[in-house]
């Protein structure tokens, strides 16, 4: 990123006062009978970096759009209560006057880029309200974004990442005292996903922003926010300094809301413990229940780690000597063998052969997106495409479904080439889950975008299948809701739904836990197992790692229009050098692995608070290199 700009000019403000004051808000969509608001209320002071948390449809982004008059300007819908906003009331100020104060970067922050190149998007708002200095601010919002060389270039030449930055390059345009981002880090590769936080960072820390996130992953939350404003069924529940509230895990918990990944390590750890007490591994669950009961009742919680460097030192400390836990002391027992994974049926269901996309650019110029990829898929495996945006795993998907025709090289899926099938024909055996789930809706209800397939292709049972989706991404209550109106995390699960309920041969799955809350994640995994005997393979694009480790028997890793990496999780992770290449990330539990010298790396929470458990009763030999030196 370049040297920063000189820090813009700030007015004076009463830290004493919240420069942002919800009162008793309730609102009600169209259609809805149910408030999505629901008296909520909330106060924030100039300064602060707060997180908004909670379940997919608990009104968080709702609550987001009171804050520049969105609601009740633009959206219609039942109001009630009071807003005010840098002194302002936002019943009794313009869109356009709120704007000024707060900017905004929406989930689908694509759809916030209306002109062609970089400049002209930087310079768009500040031209709009007629400021004369206009180029100006574009120019220095682009610097702070680290988007100055790019000033040049066409809008579609960009990666997703930057075009995320650039979206927010748009919104510090106006230089607002208030930055709202809505899931920074969804569509977005984790070294893109950090560059977004660290511009964030820098916005409060030397610039003073006030800056709001909403966003489901905790590991971020721990790294940079200071507080959190947990929200359910449209009320705020509370608001809580950062380590605070990711270690109220029972209120987590109950929502659907993942803590950072050392923070349930540290959770198991205790409860594994606690079951020795009990009297063995198998009253885990009792312990469990008590160790809550007991959270519950205490005012003054016992706090865990949340970020992986707190983590690194709680766990040394209790690995940096030998000891006998609750006096028993065991015989060293080899550690557990790994899990083999499942093998691949040996039928090739998927092939390439030197598969090649290439496009045509407004330049003229031929832009490869996939160069000579080959690859065999067979049936059984799943899939996880991973690499940094731009790397071409939509671009390959889009292949395998037909809806591109390779350049060159063939693609052929169930021994069908995709250059000479018909999509049509292609469809019926081969589903695909868009990206954006907005692409996907074409009917005025829940109901009917699930069935719209179904019934155009006269399946049996067509009407108890659907029922059976609605059931399964808990969207019975929302299936006369038009799907486009819902929030980003229900759009998901109506278009997990639909590719869903024809269990098609073969599926493929864009980003399919972007925006999705823990309790909906685990539904989707829940699902694709449930499929297992109707589905022969399926292949998911991704940037989450968690779901990578857990779910995928094969990782194919995708580096500028070719494949840099095939093997498995623990395979790819293994190398350093790919990793950052490649724009990936390890888990906060493989970061931690490896920083306690834990080989191989545990993939969940839970598997390496077992493997210290066995370490601290000495039924597993402890690594020299985990026993770091406490300073």
């Amino acid at each position: 990123m370049p040297n920063m700009p000189a820090p813009l000019p700030q007015e004076p403000d009463n830290q004493d006062q919240p420069l942002i004051q919800i009162s008793s808000v309730s609102f009600t969509y169209p259609g809805s009978e149910q408030p999505v608001l629901n008296g909520a209320s909330l106060a924030l002071k100039p300064g602060s970096f707060t997180a908004i948390i909670g379940g997919n449809g608990s009104g968080k982004s709702t609550l987001c759009k009171l804050f520049n008059g969105l609601i009740p300007h633009y959206y219609s819908g039942d109001f009630e209560g009071e807003v005010r906003v840098a002194g302002l009331s936002a019943q009794d100020s313009t869109v356009a006057e709120l704007s000024r104060k707060v900017g905004y970067v929406y989930q689908d922050f694509e759809n916030q880029l209306v002109r062609p190149t970089v400049l002209d998007e930087a310079c768009f708002a500040p031209l709009n309200y007629g400021l004369p200095d206009y180029r100006a601010r574009a120019t220095r919002a682009l610097e702070l974004c680290g988007l100055t060389p790019l000033a040049t270039r066409f809008i579609w030449e960009l990666s997703g990442g930057q075009k995320h930055l650039l979206a927010l390059a748009g919104a510090l345009s106006l230089e607002p005292d208030i930055l709202i981002v809505d899931e920074p880090v969804s569509q977005l590769d984790p070294q893109h996903a950090r560059q977004v936080y660290e511009v964030l960072r820098r916005l409060h820390r030397i610039y003073g922003k006030t800056i709001i996130v909403i966003e489901h992953h905790a590991e971020f939350i721990a790294d940079y926010c200071h507080d959190v404003c947990l929200i359910e069924q449209g009320r705020v529940v509370w608001q809580l300094p950062v380590h605070e509230a990711l270690n109220r895990l029972d209120d987590l918990h109950r929502l659907g809301i993942q803590p950072p990944e050392v923070t349930q390590t540290a959770a198991a750890l205790t409860a594994l413990q606690c079951a020795t007490l009990l009297g063995g591994e198998q009253n885990q669950q009792d312990a469990v229940d008590s160790l809550r009961a007991d959270r519950s009742n205490q005012q003054d919680v016992t706090t865990y780690p949340i970020t992986t460097e707190e983590a690194q030192r709680y766990f040394a400390r209790m690995l940096s000597a030998p000891i006998e836990l609750f006096g028993r002391h065991k015989q060293q027992d080899s550690p557990p063998p790994q899990a083999s994974l499942p093998a691949a049926e040996s039928r090739t269901v998927i092939s390439l052969k030197q598969a090649a996309l290439t496009y045509r650019t407004i330049r003229k110029t031929d832009h490869p997106v996939l160069r000579g990829v080959s690859l065999d898929i067979a049936e059984g495996e799943r899939i996880a495409l991973v690499g940094n945006n731009g790397a071409g795993k939509s671009s390959l998907l889009r292949l395998i479904a037909g809806i591109a025709k390779p350049t060159a090289g063939t693609v052929s899926v169930l021994g069908q080439d995709t250059r000479t099938v018909s999509l049509e024909q292609l469809s019926r055996d081969v589903a695909f889950v868009f990206q954006n789930p907005e692409d996907m809706f074409i009917e005025d209800s829940v109901y009917k975008e699930i069935a719209h397939c179904l019934n155009k292709r006269s399946y049996e049972g067509a009407e108890a299948t659907v029922e059976r989706m609605l059931r399964a991404f808990r969207l019975e209550e929302l299936r006369e809701r038009d799907a486009r109106l819902l929030s980003g995390g229900q759009q998901r699960r109506v278009s997990l739904a639909i590719g869903a309920a024809t269990t098609p041969a073969v599926m493929l799955l864009d980003e399919p836990t972007a925006n999705l809350d823990l309790a909906t994640r685990e539904e989707l995994i829940s699902t694709l197992q449930e499929l297992e005997q109707h589905v022969r393979t399926v292949l998911i694009a991704t940037h989450d790692m968690q779901l990578v480790s857990r779910w995928a028997t094969r990782v194919i890793v995708l580096h500028e229009g070719s494949v840099a990496a095939d093997g498995t999780a623990a395979e790819v992770f293994a190398d350093t050098a790919l990793i950052q290449r490649a724009g990936l990330a390890l888990t906060q539990t493989m970061e931690l692995s490896a920083g306690l010298n834990l080989r191989p790396h545990c993939s969940d929470p839970a598997e390496l608070a077992a493997r210290i458990h066995r370490i601290l009763l000495a039924k597993e030999s402890l690594p020299h290199g985990a026993r770091p030196q406490l300073v």
